[in-house]
């Protein structure tokens, strides 16, 4: 593939040093210029579950590919050995680039890996991708912020690293705000209960978003009271985002994108691949 020419770009991969690349919330064409030169000039590609296959194929046909993915309960790999194999990689001299879904640093275990990488002495560069919260949303016609509906956004995870919900409840449950739930699929219920226990009204509207910006999209909406029986009735699976408040009112008024209902569902990715020649978590 082709890229726009731009003036005075950056250097391109190099040797040894690793690139936390955001690949965007599903839809490969929202991947950032940056991000698709390093993946065109990488040694070796490790990426998620939830990346798309199209953004992985722009490597070279003889770069490694290595699978991480990760979903709830279902780890490739542990997180431990994947920081190793980052760090094995960026010392055996390889240009690495390690792919995530949605954004490095949003609940994307980047600024984890980056930690290790650093301890080890592998230099590292940051490419900022379109987080799920903004993507999903967008395609989903629910603007996170309205002068009417939100005067600010709270991105939350449903699913902390022990398993628990010990969340902030009083802060996530505040009116006149978008609260975005990353991973909370599997425990929408208890979420919705502790959301109205904490102050927010059962009618607050919340919508769900599966595959959001694929061709696999599929929007649920109700309300506090209602949502986690719509969403068994519909049979929304993850990886889906889910967005409390008043701006989820303006669905499906605002609703643009068409995902083709026929099209296959994003398959996840099988087996950790070497080399070769051609949360639902991140």
């Amino acid at each position: 593939m082709s890229l726009p020419e731009i003036p005075n770009p950056r250097p391109g991969p190099a040797a040894g040093h690793v690139y936390l690349v955001g690949a965007g919330p599903g839809d490969p064409e929202l991947l950032t210029l940056r991000g698709a030169r390093l993946i065109a000039g990488a040694d070796a590609v490790v990426y998620d579950n939830l990346v798309s296959p199209a953004i992985v194929d722009m490597a070279p046909a003889a770069a490694e590919r290595h699978y991480v993915g990760k979903k709830a309960s279902d780890h490739t790999l542990p997180q431990e050995e994947i920081n190793l194999l980052l760090v094995r990689l960026a010392q055996a001299g390889k240009r690495v680039v390690r792919l995530k879904g949605g954004d490095p640093f949003i609940f994307g275990r980047g600024g984890e890996e980056m930690e290790v990488l650093v301890e080890a002495g592998v230099t590292v560069e940051v490419v900022p991708g379109v987080t799920a919260a903004a993507g999903v949303a967008a395609y989903a016609g629910i603007p996170l912020t309205h002068r009417d509906h939100a005067r600010s956004v709270v991105f939350t995870t449903g699913f902390l690293k022990d398993g628990a919900l010990d969340l902030d409840w009083p802060m996530l449950a505040r009116r006149g705000q978008t609260l975005v739930i990353y991973m909370g699929i599997s425990r929408l219920g208890e979420i919705c209960q502790q959301l109205v226990a904490h102050g927010l009204p059962a009618e607050t509207p919340v919508g769900v978003v599966e595959r959001g910006t694929t061709q696999a999209q599929r929007v649920a909406v109700g309300t506090l009271a209602t949502l986690a029986d719509v969403v068994a009735e519909s049979g929304i699976r993850p990886p889906a985002l889910t967005i409390v408040g008043d701006v989820v009112s303006l669905y499906p008024r605002l609703e643009w994108f068409s995902p083709h209902p026929a099209a296959a569902p994003h398959a996840p990715h099988v087996g950790c691949t070497a080399v070769h020649g051609g949360e639902e978590t991140k």
